[in-house]
Formats: C-alpha cells, sequence, structure tokens
C-alpha cells in the first residue's frame, strides 16, 4: 500500500529538561503551551532562548515542550556554520559526543556541556502503518517527494514508529527549501528490488563495484 506521507519542515528549536528550565527561568517556572504541534502531546510553548555559539547567535528560539530528560538544541547544518558550531547529524536524543553552546534568557544564561545536533531526518508512523508500508522501526528508506519542478529522493530517511505517532516526515529548513514549492508537500516511500526498502548509499556502493540489481 502506497502512502501520502506529509512532510513537515521543522525549524531550529530547544527541547529543555525541566532543571535547565528553571535555571533559566527561575525556581517552579513551567513551560505555557501556545500551540499544539501535529504529534500527538507535543506543542510549542510561550518561552524562547537565544542560542549562542562561538562564532553568532540566534535570538527567540523556540522551546518545544513537554519537558525532556535531557537539553537538546535541534539545528540546520547552515544554523551550525553561523554558530561555530560542528553540525553534527544525529537522531534525536542521541547526543554522547556532540557539541555544546549557551543558552539565554532576561534572567541569565547557562552552559550545556552537549546536546546541539542537525536532527537526521525522519517519519512518524504507527505500527499499522508501519506493517501497511512493509517497514519496522529505525529502518532506513528512500523517499521521493512530490513539489512542483523540484521533487527529489532522499536517502538515509529513519523510520520511527509509535502507536501514539501521527503519520509525517519531519526535515529540517535546508532540506526544505531544497525542493518545497507545494503548500501541502509530500512523499511516498521508494520500494527498490522485491518491493523492500533499501539504503540508497549501499545502492551506490554496489554499482561503483560493477553490482547491478
Amino acid at each position: 500500500m502506497l502512502y501520502k506521507i506529509p512532510i513537515e519542515t521543522s525549524a531550529r528549536h530547544i527541547h529543555i529538561s525541566q532543571a535547565d528550565f528553571e535555571k533559566l527561568f527561575g525556581p517552579g517556572a513551567q513551560l505555557t503551551v501556545k500551540k499544539e504541534l501535529s504529534q500527538p502531546g507535543q506543542y510549542l510553548s510561550g518561552q524562547h532562548l537565544t542560542v549562542k555559539g562561538p562564532r553568532g547567535e540566534f535570538e527567540k528560539v523556540s522551546i518545544l515542550g513537554p519537558f525532556r530528560k535531557e537539553t537538546q538544541v535541534e539545528i540546520s547544518l547552515t544554523d551550525s556554520r553561523k554558530l561555530g558550531i560542528p553540525g553534527i547529524i544525529r537522531q534525536s536524543g542521541d547526543t554522547a559526543l556532540t557539541p555544546g553552546c549557551t543558552l539565554i534568557s532576561d534572567r541569565g544564561s547557562l552552559e550545556i556541556p552537549r546536546g546541539v545536533i542537525v536532527a537526521k531526518r525522519h517519519i512518524h508512523m504507527t505500527p499499522e502503518q508501519a506493517i501497511h508500508m512493509n517497514v519496522s522501526d529505525n529502518d532506513l528508506v528512500c523517499v521521493i517527494t512530490k513539489s512542483y519542478e523540484r521533487a527529489m529522493i532522499f536517502a538515509d530517511v529513519v523510520v520511527r514508529v509509535h502507536k501514539n505517532f501521527r503519520l509525517a516526515m519531519h526535515v529540517d529548513t535546508d532540506e526544505a527549501n531544497a525542493f518545497s514549492g507545494d503548500s501541502d508537500p509530500y512523499g511516498i516511500i521508494v520500494k527498490l528490488f522485491d518491493d523492500k526498502s533499501y539504503d540508497l548509499l549501499m545502492w551506490m556502493d554496489e554499482l561503483e563495484n560493477g553490482i547491478y540489481r
């Protein structure tokens, strides 16, 4: 079964722990809900922070709720160059050996030793949808996009499966600017070789070595 997967652009944002939030906004401070996001239980808060690196900074970066166990800042590769921070591509929550930054509020600042990542593009889906699309959690798939005169194939898209997820593919602003021309862009998982998802980079390696499927 083919699913049209809505593609959503994830601009730079911050996930924050309650302890770090209270350091920046005061003891007992709580996130306020400004807007519900597409994934159930996730929301845009009414609070912002400045993210500062060795070479530059971004003001009024949104904080998403609810609180996380560990603070994490998600940026694009273009953002990383402006900040002067290495652009490390990771899945959300995988912050080992990633760079840190300075977070600044009206009340003070906080140095985080790690947690700045460029989020690996990914698809949220339910277990039932994963069965229909013949994929599993943490699979890497290719997605072809539908977009006016700028259609393209994204490789290395991580499948993330959970019963509470809503079907959507998330890309950062760099990736969205590369293809998006429609108001409601979507993609479809590309099946190669016996109707299975396939690692495009592996396919390239095979072609370079004279292996043709």
